[in-house]
């Protein structure tokens, strides 16, 4: 047998479904198809043909010995002949049925038969790398050293029905024959039916043909060494992870507070880990920005805000808008007092926003870090907020008292908010300064994100629920990226890991490039670091509005110089700040999407794989030659595909696969992942 040939052997007994499953995994695979069921029963059909006695094996054997019987292997162009004549469809008969394990028992028949069926085996891994073949005795006498070993089953009236069914006949009187063949067939002298001890078991009396041949497919994995895993996350950062958001019937806790009272901390030490941004300095939040909390068996959102402070101008303003934005959406309104200060006019001003909106309010003393300082809370009385809560954020100080405090104070009837489950999430990326917010305030149709000249306005992602087009997204506005990872500091690195968090809660990317300035490292950062976390991707290219006709050519040079290997990403030019072009993005982020989920059927892709190695066969490697043996998609988002190889691909010859599979089939707008899985020599037939 050739080393590098795929031998799978299917056993079991009558009406079990092997013809059928056997039929499916070689499609599946584009190997060849041996019934030696069949074979036997055209050696019963000449014997009665003959008129010979079934129990007289001297004769039998005299005709097995001159006899022909050719077969074919094609899985879609099943026959059989015997001296010439064709048999395919009469030896399905009753009289053939009721004597094939008679026949099949005579010493010499086997013999031959079990020799004529090695040779099918080995001329089909030969001229296709590969064959399937069912019968009885595969795996225990004829291929012992079969690369894969099945033994399938069914219930005696699963396959009593199938075979009614299949011959149009009583299901009794099929059942009572089954009962008899299965007694001759486990009893017989000579190699009785048995499970081979390295075969793995399939009972498919509860399984459809699709799923029984998937069941054997399975075990693929079992045969090969995966040499090439899909990238890892960077684990500098995938602590950092997040779970996609869902803000159906979740309750809403706004945090609030003056810039500086510890928030953010707060919000850190609810969530057990570090999520907020961070830092010594006032103003660092400038979005309000929804985390996932749960304590004692309750599901909650957390709405980090900024700094509201009444006479705030410029960027601040907009900041302190988005925290009485917060107070809108919120279900219980935490307000945040920095207790070595006490209470101010700006946080006399917060508690009556919230009792005009209506919301409960829970008063929270930060800062209380020994109990040193807890006189200090108690002038905190005279905002008529109710019962100062003492914590130390910094330190985790009363940390789970006060969530016991917030659990019982989220009131049971819920603030209608447009929900979020079922969506699919959007991440904005790009460079500081490029218009992620300005495309996100478009989409929504109101200023949602704080837009400042100033760059890298945004620090912590921002997710909003925008409905396009008749259908609903989650975008998430994330900061820009503006320096390699390692030199970040202070609370931009914090950001970057909330970026690439958002990464992998988006499912698609939209990564924003700005048409007025020349591609970047940081450019091809982003889109390299979308591309391998497997991301759905689209490129648009922002501000076109004043795009002039000499930047339009240099941009096009520098697309093709620096774009070259990311041509599958489709391109749109747009304006955020005028809306040109913005409209076309419903329709492509649905297009990336559905390829992005997109499967293509294993015999389908092993028939395209076929052809492309017969057409371009993998160049000589120390006088041997890497070969495709067969492939699978492995799983989709994004579309993965497991190689079994006889040795390692070169990566050219991957990137041309890849070519020809982007070309064949509709994958624009989703990378694609390669898994080979090189073939086990321990297991390969001798």
């Amino acid at each position: 047998m050739n080393d590098d040939a795929l031998v799978i052997a299917i056993d079991g007994p009558s009406s079990s479904g092997k013809s059928s499953v056997a039929k499916g995994v070689a499609r599946s695979l584009g190997l060849q198809y041996l019934d030696t069921g069949a074979l036997y029963r055209a050696m019963t059909w000449l014997v009665l043909r003959a008129g010979l006695e079934i129990a007289d094996e001297v004769e039998i054997g005299k005709l097995a010995r001159n006899s022909k019987i050719a077969i074919s292997t094609n899985p879609d162009q099943t026959w059989i002949s015997a001296d010439g004549i064709d048999i395919t469809n009469t030896i399905r008969s009753a009289e053939v049925t009721d004597a094939v394990s008679q026949v099949s028992a005579v010493p010499l028949v086997r013999e031959i038969l079990v020799e004529l069926q090695r040779k099918y085996a080995k001329l089909a891994t030969e001229q296709v790398g590969g064959i399937v073949v069912e019968g009885r005795d595969i795996a225990t006498v004829v291929l012992p050293k079969a690369d894969i070993k099945v033994f399938l089953t069914a219930s005696p009236v699963a396959r009593a029905t199938r075979r009614g069914l299949e011959l149009d006949v009583d299901i009794a009187e099929v059942s009572k024959a089954l009962e008899q063949r299965d007694l001759l067939d486990s009893t017989r002298a000579i190699s009785p039916l048995r499970q081979d001890p390295d075969s793995t078991l399939i009972d498919t009396t509860n399984l459809d043909l699709r799923q029984s041949v998937d069941a054997v497919l399975s075990l693929l994995d079992e045969l090969t060494v995966d040499i090439q895993a899909d990238a890892d996350i960077d684990s500098e950062w995938g602590d950092f992870l997040d779970i996609p958001v869902d803000l159906v019937s979740k309750p809403v806790v706004a945090i609030l507070g003056r810039p500086n009272v510890g928030k953010s901390t707060l919000v850190n030490r609810i969530l057990g880990h570090r999520s907020a941004v961070v830092e010594d300095q006032p103003g660092v939040t400038r979005d309000r920005v929804s985390y996932q909390a749960e304590w004692n068996g309750l599901d909650f959102t957390i709405l980090d805000t900024g700094g509201w402070e009444q006479d705030a101008k410029g960027m601040y303003q907009q900041v302190a808008q988005q925290a009485e934005i917060a107070i809108k959406e919120a279900d219980l309104g935490v307000l945040v007092v920095d207790s070595t200060i006490g209470a101010t006019e700006d946080d006399q001003r917060i508690v009556q926003m919230l009792r005009a909106a209506k919301v409960p309010i829970l008063l929270v003393a930060n800062k209380v870090d020994t109990q040193v300082f807890e006189s200090d809370a108690a002038s905190l009385w005279s905002l008529g907020a109710g019962e100062p809560h003492l914590v130390s954020a910094l330190h985790g100080r009363g940390a789970g008292d006060l969530l016991d405090v917030i659990v019982k104070s989220i009131p049971k009837e819920l603030r209608t908010k447009p929900g979020l489950l079922g969506t699919r999430a959007v991440a904005l990326l790009g460079r500081p300064n490029v218009g992620k917010s300005s495309l996100l305030n478009r989409l929504v149709g109101s200023n949602r994100a704080v837009v400042n000249e100033k760059a890298g306005t945004t620090v912590d992602p921002i997710d909003e629920s925008v409905e396009l087009d008749g259908s609903s997204w989650l975008f998430i506005d994330t900061a820009g990226i503006r320096k390699k990872f390692r030199q970040d500091s202070g609370h931009e690195y914090y950001a970057i890991l909330r970026t690439k968090s958002a990464i992998e809660r988006s499912e698609v990317v939209v990564v924003l490039i700005d048409v007025t300035e020349p591609l970047s490292d940081q450019d091809r950062r982003v889109i390299n670091l979308a591309e391998e976390t497997g991301r759905a991707l689209i490129l648009c290219f922002n501000k076109w509005d004043i795009l002039d006709e000499d930047r339009r050519f240099d941009l096009e040079r520098e697309i093709d110089k620096d774009l070259q290997q990311q041509r599958w990403i489709p391109r749109l030019n747009i304006s955020a700040t005028t809306g040109r072009g913005v409209e076309k993005i419903p329709s492509s982020l649905r297009k990336v999407l559905a390829n992005w989920d997109r499967r293509i059927a294993t015999s389908e892709l092993n028939r395209f794989i076929t052809d492309f190695v017969q057409a371009n066969p993998h160049p000589l490697r120390g006088g041997r030659q890497a070969k495709i043996l067969f492939a699978t998609q492995v799983s989709s988002q994004p579309p993965t595909f497991a190689l079994f190889v006889s040795r390692v691909l070169d990566e050219a010859y991957l990137r041309f696969l890849e070519r020809r599979l982007r070309e064949t089939f509709e994958f624009e707008g989703t990378p694609i992942r390669f898994r080979q899985k090189i073939k086990k020599r321990e297991s390969t037939l001798k």
